[in-house]
């Protein structure tokens, strides 16, 4: 190291203790030997589809992730990224968040600050620090990086966040950040990783029908990316979708939406089974909220276009009563579900 940069780091371990400086070593460390020096976590995102199960579960309390339905996002690249040794014996303790907090906080190197995010990210996982870096102020730290102009900390900062909200006290304080997530979602890249990482928070902050309402101007937005995303990003859409087609609160601004009638090509047998058993399951959970007893007693008018006028027309009635031949058991299962009950 020059001189300039050394001095540099000596104020840095002055001001941030053993514990931020051993960070920051072992980041230089990894440096040195070409990014080989630390070791990666596992990925424990999950995603099954549960019939009546949201797509995201609120935390448990077990001290390691879990796997099930919620969406949890774990640093997965071949680059060493963690700035622990990537061990679960190796979990932060309070002391040591704090410490990584305030590095997080004060350096505007962003490959300290990416680095950092995952490795808060990947602590946020358990439940134990869910709690502990609330308690430490750490939610808006993490939530400020949403707005970084480099788009790999955007999407590490959102990773984090979504491994946060899995608690619901978390999510009072996360909900704030809502608007701004839909706002880049649908107004960024097509498929790119931030736009997957939005749309995973945004799964997990509609578990519960708490902030639901908070999307209902972005329910139409939703289905322009359901139609023109790629084969993940249609998963992802369909799961928060899902979530909002369990709130009767929520049917009428789903019903309302304006839906291009491409929408209906997904209720075709070739589809991917991920992707046909979540519309079926949609169809099913909206119709299932129509049938409460009061819920639209006075039937709103739905304009042609609508979500409404799609799911309700005979083009798609015909669509759902072919797939009772389909080969999978799975989906002529909840066919037959559906036909029983419309």
């Amino acid at each position: 190291m020059g001189g300039a940069r050394g001095a540099g780091w000596v104020a840095a371990g002055l001001l941030l203790g053993a514990g931020a400086c051993y960070c920051i070593y072992r980041l230089t460390r990894g440096r040195r030997r070409g990014g080989h020096g630390l070791g990666l976590r596992p990925s424990k995102s999950a995603g099954a589809l549960e019939e009546g199960t949201p797509e995201g579960q609120l935390c448990g309390r077990s001290a390691r992730p879990r796997g099930g339905p919620w969406e949890s996002q774990w640093s997965k690249t071949s680059q060493p990224e963690d700035l622990t040794d990537g061990s679960y014996d190796d979990v932060l303790n309070a002391e040591q968040l704090q410490k990584l907090l305030y590095l997080l906080e004060s350096t505007e190197d962003p490959i300290i600050i990416e680095k950092a995010l995952i490795t808060l990210g990947n602590n946020a996982a358990f439940s134990v620090n869910q709690a502990i870096i609330r308690q430490l102020g750490g939610i808006p730290i993490v939530g400020n990086k949403i707005n970084h102009s480099n788009q790999s900390i955007k999407e590490k900062a959102l990773n984090a966040l979504n491994n946060l909200s899995v608690n619901v006290e978390n999510q009072i304080k996360i909900k704030i950040y809502i608007n701004q997530v839909c706002e880049d979602v649908f107004s960024g890249p097509l498929n790119s990783a931030v736009q997957l990482a939005g749309l995973r928070l945004l799964t997990n902050m509609t578990v519960t029908n708490d902030h639901q309402h908070m999307l209902h101007n972005y329910i139409t937005d939703l289905f322009q990316v359901l139609l023109t995303g790629n084969g993940n990003t249609k998963v992802q859409v369909l799961k928060l979708l899902l979530n909002l087609s369990e709130n009767p609160a929520m049917t009428e601004g789903l019903l309302h939406a304006q839906v291009d009638a491409s929408f209906l090509s997904l209720y075709d047998s070739h589809v991917a089974k991920e992707i046909l058993l979540r519309v079926l399951t949609l169809f099913q959970n909206i119709n299932n909220c129509l049938k409460i007893e009061g819920h639209l007693a006075v039937q709103p008018t739905f304009t042609e276009g609508s979500l409404f006028f799609l799911l309700y027309g005979e083009e798609c009635a015909q669509k759902i009563r072919a797939l009772v031949h389909h080969d999978d058991a799975d989906v002529k299962e909840k066919v037959v579900t559906i036909m029983l009950k419309i």
